[in-house]
């Protein structure tokens, strides 16, 4: 498990973002929250080109960080517990209104309260998790 920590690439990794999500809001007026993304690119309807092509950039650009940067995608994970992981995120999103990119990209650049709201709770609900599966039970070392 990767321990090491990586604030230049990270701080890359947020500019190329935050370049994104600027970009795709002053070119078409939208916002790049993922979920909201990957819903229009699911339904029928006559925008799902360029939902199409952003959804497959972010998975070409992930190709391309692992090929460059010669690391690896972290594996070994039980099926079971990503499905039931992938249909939690799903539901929150929706709960939600939205997910993480969404709400703690775009809406705290454009000072949305509902997604200040939203990004508390997202962020206490992970702090809680860590701690708890960490520090109270151990899980996570």
């Amino acid at each position: 498990m990767p321990t090491e920590f990586t604030p230049w690439t990270a701080l890359a990794g947020g500019a190329l973002i935050g370049l994104a999500a600027t970009v795709l809001l002053a070119s078409m007026g939208r916002i790049a929250g993922i979920s909201g993304l990957l819903n229009g690119a699911l339904e029928q309807r006559g925008d799902r080109a360029w939902r199409i092509a952003f959804l497959l950039g972010l998975i070409a650009a992930a190709g391309v960080w692992f090929a460059v940067a010669g690391v690896q995608p972290r594996t070994g994970f039980p099926l079971p517990w990503l499905l039931a992981g992938g249909l939690l995120v799903g539901f929150g999103t929706r709960l939600g209104s939205g997910c993480t990119s969404g709400h703690g990209i775009c809406g705290l650049a454009r000072l949305s309260p509902r997604s200040m709201v939203a990004v508390a709770v997202f962020m206490g609900a992970g702090f809680a998790t860590v701690y708890a599966l960490r520090h109270a039970l151990g899980v996570l070392a």
